[in-house]
């Protein structure tokens, strides 16, 4: 087994730096369980994307991307079995090399399977929930070394797939697929904000997956649009058509971006906004996001404008998006449609900060539940007081780790231990 840090290493922005007192990269699953059976803390950690401490210990830190990458289909159940620590850009490769696709990617196709399923990581479309609600079945070592599998339909199912780490380290994820499709991306600006929030349902509905980005200053957003080529897409025209390729952040190089301009093409090269193989970041940079419920979504989008003086000076760009509602205990989608209002700041955690609790006096009141990977300005209590199935996970969380081996201080401040 590789050991490959010690304590100082930091998360994909930087902004986060471990506590744990070694890094391991278990080139087995049997490596992996024998680790965590002689740990007396220990937390996995995926691609690093995650901008809060949710991946943090004081422990021991583990990898994932060491273990022998797998995709095993099952055709006759329409699901692939997929190695916890793969991308999804490397399972979504493979998946089409066999003629299948997943219903949903995130904008990054660089993250982990099991961190983004971890934290309830999403991408967009009014008919696409979480990618997490894909999960059939997990495999998770627990607290021993045990291997335990959990599939949809057992009891505590709901509350194991979205768990942000506190009950075992995941080695294998089931994920529902289907055939694959093409998709055809195009982006339309100079959309005003005053459409987006008035005619909110045309908008996020005028394809199989859309994205509306805006710097709020300004009052306009350019919306993106990602339509099956297998299905029929409304007809929705707001602003006007982009005469070349886009970046999300007016002015960057779009060559980083997937294809556009209505070209149509695979699902996992279109679905992302960026492409795998390039680096899509436009530099250092924070993230901050909340989902709430889409009847909000109007007055969601006039409560951020409304701070548009604060956001715009040390944002990069931000995003407004669809899920659909799921039945994931700790999902921020649970129970409910969502619109997510995503922000991409700088590098500037004196000047983010007081915005990001700007914006969560403001959002709120409205039911936002923050995303578990971003930085947030929420007290854990406040937070977890919007999830009605908390108890349920707390519960689950005492039955398959009683001594609080995957226990970390993000997790006991929503979850206090005793």
């Amino acid at each position: 087994m590789e050991q490959i840090g010690v304590a100082g290493s930091t998360n994909w922005a930087g902004n986060v730096v471990y506590g744990a007192v070694r890094t391991h990269r278990p080139e087995s699953v049997d490596e992996l369980r024998r680790l965590v059976a002689g740990c007396r803390r220990v937390r996995a950690l995926g691609s690093g994307h995650s901008f809060s401490l949710v991946a943090d210990t004081a422990g021991d830190l583990v990898r994932l991307d060491g273990l022998p990458p797998a995709v095993e289909i099952d055709a006759e159940r329409s699901t692939a079995t997929v190695a916890a620590g793969m991308r999804y850009a490397d399972v979504a490769a493979e998946l089409h090399r066999h003629g299948y696709a997943l219903p949903n990617m995130a904008s990054l196709p660089h993250i982990s399977v099991a961190g983004s399923c971890a934290t309830g990581t999403h991408g967009s479309g009014d008919g696409l929930r979480c990618l997490s609600a894909s999960v059939a079945a997990l495999e998770l070592v627990g607290p021993d070394g045990d291997l335990r599998v959990l599939r949809r339909g057992d009891d505590g199912f709901p509350g194991a797939v979205v768990a942000l780490g506190a009950l075992g380290v995941a080695t294998r994820l089931t994920l529902d697929v289907e055939p694959a499709f093409e998709v055809a991306q195009s982006v339309r600006t100079g959309v005003p904000l005053d459409d987006v929030a008035a005619r909110f349902d045309e908008v996020f509905g005028a394809a199989y997956s859309v994205s509306a980005f805006t710097g709020w200053r300004g009052g306009e957003a350019a919306v993106w649009l990602k339509c099956r080529t297998d299905r029929p897409a409304p007809a929705w025209g707001g602003g006007r058509a982009a005469p070349g390729p886009a970046h999300p952040v007016p002015g960057m190089d779009p060559a980083a971006c997937t294809v556009q301009l209505g070209r149509p093409g695979p699902w996992h090269e279109r679905l992302p906004h960026f492409r795998p193989e390039l680096t899509p970041s436009a530099g250092r940079e924070l993230q901050s996001e909340w989902f709430l419920p889409r009847a909000a979504a109007a007055e969601a989008i006039a409560a951020v404008r409304s701070l548009a003086g604060l956001v715009a000076p040390v944002l990069h760009i931000s995003e407004i998006r669809t899920v659909r509602g799921d039945d994931l205990w700790l999902s921020p989608a649970h129970g409910r449609d969502s619109v997510t209002l995503h922000f991409t700041w700088h590098d500037d955690p004196a000047g983010v900060l007081p915005v990001v609790a700007a914006l969560q006096d403001r959002l709120g009141p409205l039911g936002a539940r923050p995303h578990w990977g971003k930085v947030g300005a929420a007290p854990a209590r406040e937070i977890i007081a919007g999830y009605e199935r908390a108890p349920d996970f707390a519960r689950l969380a005492r039955e398959l780790d009683p001594a609080g081996k995957f226990r970390n201080p993000f997790v006991d401040a929503l979850f206090p231990p005793g």
